[in-house]
């Protein structure tokens, strides 16, 4: 039988969408969270770590962590693009977080990007067919965005 799982992680990320209609052209942020969706089958090898579960959720929050959290907590994402804002990041001194991406920051690329961050490293040694399914990603309370392989 397959079961899903899901675990999540909050980041304090700034962007901006350049060519919005409306007040995203501007710089802003959010308490974005990043939550993973995991399929596979229950471990049941007799006294391991992991029976009963698919994955420990522990495990899961150290891949959250390390793949996105760590990259974009408390960073700036900026579109590679976005002329304007890279020659006004110049400014900075080093120590300010930038992250450079090849698209334009929005919640369903950043779902997207964080889902190919994170999909290689949800394994286990056990053979139950784990695999990411989706990532959601929340901007806002009321505005989320998912990227299903």
């Amino acid at each position: 039988m397959t079961t899903i799982i899901r675990r999540f992680v909050e980041t304090d990320t700034g962007h901006r969408v350049p060519n919005h209609k409306s007040k995203c052209q501007h710089m802003h942020g959010h308490r974005y969270r990043f939550e993973a969706e995991i399929e596979g089958d229950v471990v049941d090898v007799d006294g391991a770590s992991e029976q009963g579960m698919l994955i420990d959720f522990s495990d899961v929050s150290a891949i959250l962590n390390e793949y996105v959290h760590d990259i974009i907590d408390h960073a700036f994402v900026v579109y590679d693009g976005d002329e304007l804002l890279l020659e006004m990041f110049k400014l900075l001194p080093p120590e300010h977080r930038i992250v450079k991406v090849p698209f334009i920051p929005t919640a369903e690329n950043l779902a997207k990007w964080a889902y190919e961050q994170v999909a290689p490293h949800i394994r286990t040694a056990y053979g139950n067919k784990l695999r990411l399914v989706a990532m959601h990603v929340r901007e806002t309370p009321k505005s989320w965005a998912c990227w299903r392989e």
